[in-house]
């Protein structure tokens, strides 16, 4: 017999909700396997490619306590690097539920993410936009 994993679903979102993550500190490695991977290196050493920390954060809210939203469809990202990361830095996220709208299958979720460093300043942050499963009946 298998179990279904759990799911957080549109009706478990709280609209204005907010969630943060665990911290990480992003190193020398996190950049050479991002780099390895995407072909995008850091254009002078020990600073982070722009894209390493919105990849950050995505794996970052897999370590709430939350199960992860039942996501049907990734409808689209806005996202701005506000200042410069180093290696060495310390980051976590926090995300907050700016619209739920109802569907007939499931609901659109908006949700309002940032990048914050150890010294509490935002150095990202943008705009996710789901299509989330509703409850199955």
């Amino acid at each position: 017999m298998s179990v279904a994993a759990p799911r957080f679903y549109f009706e478990d979102v709280v609209l204005h909700g907010v969630l943060e993550t665990p911290a990480m500190t992003v190193t020398e490695a996190h950049v050479a396997l991002y780099g390895g991977v995407t072909g995008d290196g850091a254009r002078e050493h020990g600073l982070v490619p722009d894209l390493l920390p919105l990849c950050l954060t995505t794996g970052l809210g897999w370590r709430v306590p939350q199960p992860p939203l039942a996501v049907l469809a990734f409808m689209g990202v806005e996202w701005v690097a506000d200042a410069p990361m180093r290696v060495g830095d310390t980051i976590h996220s926090r995300s907050e539920t700016t619209l739920k709208r109802s569907m007939k299958e499931g609901g659109v979720i908006i949700e309002q993410r940032q990048v914050i460093n150890q010294r509490g300043e935002v150095v990202q942050h943008g705009k996710f936009t789901f299509l989330v499963a509703k409850r199955p009946a």
